[in-house]
């Protein structure tokens, strides 16, 4: 287990840039008479626009990103993604090795208990 909260560290060091949240893809109608989006039979909407949706301390927030910067946007939340999944996963293996520990310490007492009785 240790071991294994090793390579978690050394993976956390390589996650990159980061931000929480997702990104959407939206496609609107505006409100110009004749206009694409407003044909009756093969309506084309305006878009995609990108919005990023998110929520830090508490605070819900939203904006929306250009077209170009989509690509970086994704590569951020794919690496949030990941240092969650590593910190996770650094938490249930730090439990279990201190439950171990302390398991192994009962064992040691009883033992120090057991040889001050004899």
């Amino acid at each position: 287990m240790q071991k294994r909260v090793e390579q978690i560290k050394s993976a956390l060091r390589q996650v990159g840039e980061m931000r929480p949240g997702s990104l959407n893809q939206q496609w609107t109608v505006c409100g110009r008479p004749g206009c694409r989006c407003q044909d009756r039979e093969h309506p084309q909407k305006h878009g995609p626009y990108y919005q990023l949706s998110y929520v830090h301390k508490g605070k819900s927030t939203t904006q929306f990103i250009q077209k170009q910067l989509a690509p970086l946007v994704r590569r951020q939340l794919k690496n949030f993604k990941t240092f969650k999944a590593l910190t996770a996963e650094w938490v249930d293996l730090s439990l279990a090795i201190a439950k171990q520990k302390l398991a192994e310490d009962r064992q040691r007492l009883k033992a120090l208990q057991k040889n001050r009785a004899d």
